[in-house]
């Protein structure tokens, strides 16, 4: 299979060279637009796998090259990360209802952009990545349904794996219990949203074993959130 293509759009210099090191670096072949009306003539050219898209941008604003992409039938379910560091709620809303499969605010880190560019292609493009997906120290396996963290195997249950599997695909990503109800449970499924809370617990204590830093924020009055342990 050849590499993954991803554009980069970002008239920021030094973030533009370290994205292209860093997916680069991961096995990502990557082409860089600095800004709006560039994107869409590489899109033209050669359409991406994935775009990594700045909000704001000379030219074109991200949002309007979201917007164009997405009512062409040939870019319609391309798969976009936007980047903007308008941290509002109303601008993630505005951003993802745009046509934006996930949000990044700035500053961000780039194992999370990592981790969330994998998880964006496993979900919308899954013949692109593999079965395994890491974020941190912790690696899940869905064709072994085996997860390790570090060099421990951790035994999880069948629910806390969804979980965990849910949740490793958006890190860093706060998610209520009644998201995770719907994402692992199914909407279909009568099940108390306080049974999140056990489920959680339970992944908390598996994955902290052996000494492991807890990787599961509370987000009070939110719900949770993965996180690399600071």
């Amino acid at each position: 299979m050849s590499a993954t293509d991803i554009l980069v759009v970002e008239d920021e210099e030094a973030l533009a060279t370290l994205l292209e090191y860093n997916l680069g670096k991961e096995g990502f072949e990557t082409r860089i637009a600095r800004d709006g009306e560039e994107a869409l003539l590489r899109v033209d050219e050669k359409a991406p796998d994935l775009i990594v898209l700045d909000w704001m941008l000379p030219k074109t604003s991200g949002i309007e090259v979201c917007r164009r992409l997405r009512s062409r039938n040939d870019t319609r379910n391309l798969p976009i990360i936007m980047l903007t560091a308008r941290a509002e709620e109303a601008d993630r809303i505005r951003g993802l209802e745009t046509g934006a499969d996930d949000y990044m605010v700035k500053p961000f880190s780039m194992s999370e952009l990592v981790a969330r560019v994998r998880a964006v292609l496993r979900r919308i493009r899954p013949g692109l990545v593999e079965d395994t997906v890491s974020f941190g120290d912790i690696t899940l396996d869905r064709a072994a349904h085996r997860v390790t963290r570090g060099a421990a195997e951790v035994h999880l249950g069948p629910t806390e794996f969804r979980l965990l599997d849910h949740l490793i695909q958006h890190p860093g990503r706060v998610f209520s219990r009644e998201q995770l109800l719907n994402a692992v449970w199914g909407s279909d499924v009568f099940v108390e949203a306080r049974t999140v809370d056990v489920h959680i617990g339970r992944l908390r204590k598996a994955l902290s074993r052996n000494g492991y830093a807890n990787p599961i924020r509370t987000v009070r009055s939110a719900g949770y959130a993965l996180e690399l342990p600071t």
